[in-house]
């Protein structure tokens, strides 16, 4: 199996309890960073990591601008930002126009991803309603990394998990307690 070096994971509607689900079965000593790209309410800029954190066994932080990137870490976009995985293994955020009507890109974090960690990076699209995450887990295929998408079967809204399976051919098509196990086989 590939020496991963850091997951991301895309999600909309519909993926907030799927997200919980996956950060509460994480064992305690996941060693990964962890990047949450999910889209939220612009103006609500609190309560989100708090109540991702109840259930987490790993730290959540709405990283800040230039923030170094830490292993065993979740680091959640903020809301109304576009968040990036630069090279240099820090995470820069911007305020550039929505891409699919969005902020943060679920494709822009993607994308950065991918440059940044190649084949090491294991990428995750969730339930959501618009295609936001579908190119950019494709570019994260194309340059060597493995993706898994959300089976649209269980999947609360499958527009994004059904778009992500149009652009990538993956075996990974998994549930929610299949995402947990291979994490934690990682």
């Amino acid at each position: 199996m590939t020496n991963y070096k850091a997951v991301i994971i895309g999600g909309s509607a519909g993926s907030f309890q799927v997200v919980t689900k996956i950060l509460s079965g994480l064992d305690e000593n996941f060693k990964l960073p962890v990047f949450l790209c999910l889209h939220r309410l612009k103006h609500v800029r609190s309560g989100f990591v708090e109540a991702l954190s109840l259930k987490s066994k790993i730290k959540i932080v709405e990283p800040l601008d230039k923030d170094i990137i830490k292993n065993g870490v979740a680091y959640l976009a903020p809301a109304n930002y576009h968040m990036y995985i630069n090279y240099a293994r820090q995470i820069s955020l911007s305020t550039e126009p929505s891409v699919n009507h969005s902020r943060p890109s679920i494709d822009l974090s993607f994308y950065s991803a991918a440059d940044s960690y190649r084949n090491k990076i294991l990428g995750i699209i969730l339930s959501g309603a618009n295609k936001d995450g579908a190119k950019g887990i494709k570019r994260l295929v194309d340059l060597g990394g493995t993706a898994i998408v959300q089976d649209p079967n269980e999947a609360q809204i499958t527009t994004m998990p059904k778009s992500a399976l149009e652009l990538i051919n993956t075996n990974y098509i998994y549930n929610t307690e299949q995402i947990i196990k291979f994490l934690n086989n990682l």
